[in-house]
């Protein structure tokens, strides 16, 4: 039967923009998915690949009881989310974490748009506001949202653009990799999601290797501001490490480079392991293991000097690096003030929001609030209800946190956490807390899907199953 139904409009084709126009295809509803890449590049990304994964291959946590973002993984997977389904069957092992062979990752979601009836894939610039015709829109457009339409944004708002830098890491050729000094370990031998324990590649530092890196670190040429960028505010979550480096010389021995957990089989007193000083921790980036990626390694050092300075790193005095490390700017609405519960523009409803330009951090959150942009935007075309989910749920917490939980005042990009739930009964302590957290928001969440409605009979017969049930 042909889709009668006018299209929805979906404009980028990131992590948020491809779960979005899913959402929206699986209810039954038609999308037009505007992506301007290959034909525009970006600063940071380097194919034309749909979700194509620039900062990190991570989608953190995979704990679906004690931690928050794995709770968001579970919640997305319960709704049918292509980016996790997408994420589990690219999966490498990275301990307790979900990472993915970030190249397979994207080939996998590209496929699986440009292969839904329903969706059709416009490789071309939305340059400026969208026409007035498309009456439901999603804009999905990131962090490198392109001028143009960024500079109508504003006109639109009257807001000034709120922005952070976001650095990129290394990633290292593994074969480049001394294993005589390196060694394989998760932190505590945790196994994750298709791991054993050994997921991680260890470099340990002395305390004199230590301190001369750091020394190196702050002394090495960084990337310069333009004018305008001077006083544009990082993102505490991905701060260069040069940055976390001048604030003090055991700043990243708390941080990144922190060493316990971990023991340097190379290194022995009296038969015993000992720990480390400091340890550097890679990440397997690709399916072949033959790329890893320095963990927590953002920077803004000159090419020539990441490739100096890294090199001090014991285990890595000869590596071959398939990237170095980069920045770029990133923007984001004051969500709280401009945003309605449906993720709105209240300026002019017909344009939602989704992703991090949303003022939500992090590939998972991004991808979440795109799945509920998708739902919303598809239920308004088929004139169904949409109720927000429960904010005691992490896709509720998150969109309640962007949509006026937040202060307007101070509002800044925040990832998924315990922290933006209603608090669960004082006489849950610890570790039982937090499962009382994921406990609760996965019971509710099943109740929210179970009360989606639709509008009427002949309706109904438009949407799949799936969606009539939740999923």
């Amino acid at each position: 039967m042909t889709n009668s139904l006018p299209p929805i409009h979906i404009i980028g084709g990131g992590l948020a923009g491809s779960e979005a126009a899913w959402a929206a295809a699986r209810a039954g509803v038609p999308v037009i998915l505007h992506e301007m890449r290959p034909q525009r590049r970006t600063e940071a990304h380097q194919t034309g690949k749909l979700a194509e994964m620039v900062c990190s291959n991570s989608f953190r946590s995979d704990d679906a009881e004690y931690n928050a973002v794995g709770l968001l993984h579970a919640e997305m997977r319960r709704c049918g989310s292509l980016i996790m389904r997408c994420a589990d069957g690219t999966q490498v092992p990275a301990g307790g974490a979900l990472a993915v062979d970030r190249e397979a990752f994207a080939d996998a979601v590209t496929a699986a748009i440009e292969s839904e009836p329903l969706i059709t894939l416009e490789r071309s610039e939305v340059a400026g506001l969208p026409p007035q015709e498309w009456d439901n829109v999603i804009i999905a457009t990131g962090p490198l949202t392109s001028a143009p339409l960024a500079e109508a944004l504003q006109s639109l708002t009257g807001e000034d653009s709120l922005a952070f830098f976001d650095a990129i890491a290394p990633i290292v050729h593994a074969d480049s990799i001394d294993m005589s000094k390196a060694w394989f370990q998760s932190r505590y031998d945790k196994p994750g999601p298709g791991g054993t324990g050994r997921d991680y590649l260890n470099c340990a530092m002395d305390q004199e290797q230590y301190l001369a890196f750091i020394q190196a670190l702050l002394d090495a040429p960084k990337t310069e501001f333009k004018e305008w960028e001077a006083n544009t505010p990082y993102f505490e979550g991905c701060l260069p490490i040069e940055v976390m480096a001048s604030r003090g010389p055991d700043t990243l021995r708390y941080g990144p480079m922190k060493p316990v957990g971990l023991t340097n089989p190379h290194t022995l007193e009296d038969g015993v392991k000992v720990r480390s000083y400091a340890i550097v921790q890679l990440r397997q980036d690709n399916a072949l293991g033959t790329l890893y990626n320095l963990v927590g390694f953002q920077t803004k050092m000159k090419y020539a000097e990441q490739t100096r300075v890294f090199r001090m790193i014991p285990g890595l005095e000869n590596a071959e690096f398939a990237r170095l490390g980069g920045l770029h700017r990133n923007t984001f609405l004051n969500s709280p003030r401009l945003l309605d519960k449906q993720l709105r523009l209240k300026a002019q409803p017909r344009l939602r929001f989704a992703g991090q330009i949303t003022g939500v951090e992090g590939y998972v959150e991004s991808a979440a609030i795109g799945l509920l942009a998708g739902r919303m935007a598809a239920a308004e075309r088929l004139g169904a209800a949409s109720t927000p989910p429960p904010a005691t749920t992490a896709l509720g917490a998150l969109l309640s946190h962007i949509t006026g939980g937040a202060d307007a005042e101070t509002f800044q990009p925040m990832n998924i956490n315990f922290g933006l739930f209603p608090p669960v009964p004082n006489r849950h302590k610890g570790r039982e807390r937090k499962k009382a957290y994921t406990a609760r928001a996965m019971a509710d969440l099943q109740s929210w899907l179970g009360d989606f409605t639709l509008p009427s009979p002949a309706m109904r017969e438009r949407v799949p199953a799936a969606l009539a049930a939740g999923g």
